[in-house]
């Protein structure tokens, strides 16, 4: 239901791929139900429901481009248009989303009288600076992210407020998660009546996965290794697809021929519980890029523990031996002995009991309005 004594929202973001696009829909159902919202964003993709169900303005079809002076020139133009779109616009709230190094049009918008939130989806001058560093010099490309850096740091500087997943992710963005203009714990959010327990943790068997792109951030290469050298009564289930997914078929194809390694290959998000509640254990050595992984919260919900990176937001939920388990090294023998302990514990039912209970308590879309609501009545 929409209450009027709140500041309707016009949120921002970048161009979307299929991730972000996800990322977006679920915030803007959270906005929805608790004030008026509409989306300017650029390269959405043609089959979103986002088209279908919310007011959009789409600035372009292009992408961010393949490039660097492409991407920096697109990355320009629609800073400009995203001003002349805003100065149109009747919404009392801005909202950047992941758009957070997008300093024009968040001048633009204070200099509108306009509310102005930013809420960073993840490290964004790290995952440029890795992704750059595999095409130019590593000098060049610290120096571009370090301006996506400066860019992401003002904005910050000038906007009314940030929101951020969780309280570690802000202290990674160099935020003070109790500063007065800083929101911690951002309104994600689980479908817990799709990601819910349908398999009994005990009735699992000993299937350890990966979830995700497979690609080089995601350490895949090193889940490999860790895949080839696991007992032979552990199954490791790659579930996605992406570069790697060649090189993973010929790299283990030994262990696919005995049943040891399974690759699913693209999985449609309808059929990711199931997935999710045929693991025992969810391995995520991701590099600090991301805010809070959906997959990790998904997880959780379906009573699978995980064991990843304490990168960003994770810590905050997964909480070591409590929730789920965090790794300490992505050196391959590490991470295949932590799997092996893990495995051998006898409290692993209770570590899933207390993953789904942690999601129904604080990643509930019911949770997620409530913080929502929370954050604009301020405004």
């Amino acid at each position: 239901m929409t209450e009027p004594d709140l500041p309707d929202v016009c949120v921002v973001t970048h161009p979307l791929a299929a991730a972000g696009e996800n990322a977006t829909r679920s915030l803007l159902d959270v906005l929805s139900a608790v004030t008026g919202v509409a989306l300017v964003t650029a390269d959405l993709p043609a089959d979103s429901e986002i088209r279908e169900t919310r007011e959009l303005v789409e600035l372009t079809r292009k992408g961010a481009g393949d490039s660097v002076p492409v991407a920096a020139a697109r990355f320009l133009l629609n800073q400009l248009r995203m001003c002349r779109v805003l100065a149109d616009r009747d919404e009392e709230v801005v909202l950047f989303y992941g758009a957070t190094s997008y300093l024009l049009p968040i001048l633009a918008a204070r200099a509108l009288g306009k509310t102005v939130l930013v809420e960073p989806r993840g490290d964004v001058p790290l995952t440029l600076r890795l992704n750059w560093e595999q095409r130019m010099p590593a000098p060049l490309a610290r120096g571009l992210a370090g301006a996506v850096r400066t860019l992401e740091r003002a904005g910050f500087a000038v906007a009314d407020g940030v929101v951020t997943y969780t309280p570690s992710m802000a202290r990674q963005l160099a935020l003070h998660p109790e500063a007065p203009d800083v929101h911690p714990t951002g309104a994600r959010y689980v479908r817990t009546d799709e990601f819910a327990v349908k398999k009994p943790y005990a009735e699992r068997e000993r299937v350890v996965g990966f979830l995700g792109r497979l690609d080089e951030e995601k350490g895949i290469r090193e889940l490999a290794t860790v895949a080839r050298t696991l007992p032979d009564n552990v199954t490791f289930r790659f579930i996605g697809d992406g570069d790697l997914r060649g090189w993973l078929e010929s790299e283990l194809a030994a262990e696919m021929d005995t049943g040891r390694v399974e690759l699913t290959g693209w999985v449609a998000h309808d059929d990711v519980p199931a997935q999710l509640n045929d693991l025992s254990l969810l391995v995520l050595p991701s590099q600090p890029t991301e805010g809070l992984p959906t997959t990790i919260l998904e997880a959780l919900a379906c009573g699978t523990p995980v064991y990843a990176s304490p990168v960003s937001g994770v810590p905050d939920v997964v909480r070591d031996g409590e929730t789920g388990f965090l790794i300490d090294s992505r050196e391959p023998s590490a991470l295949r002995d932590g799997i092996e302990s893990i495995l051998n514990r006898d409290d692993r039912e209770r570590i899933s009991q207390n993953g789904r209970a942690l999601i129904e308590r604080e990643y509930s879309f019911e949770a997620a309005v409530e913080r929502y609501r929370e954050i604009l009545s301020r405004y």
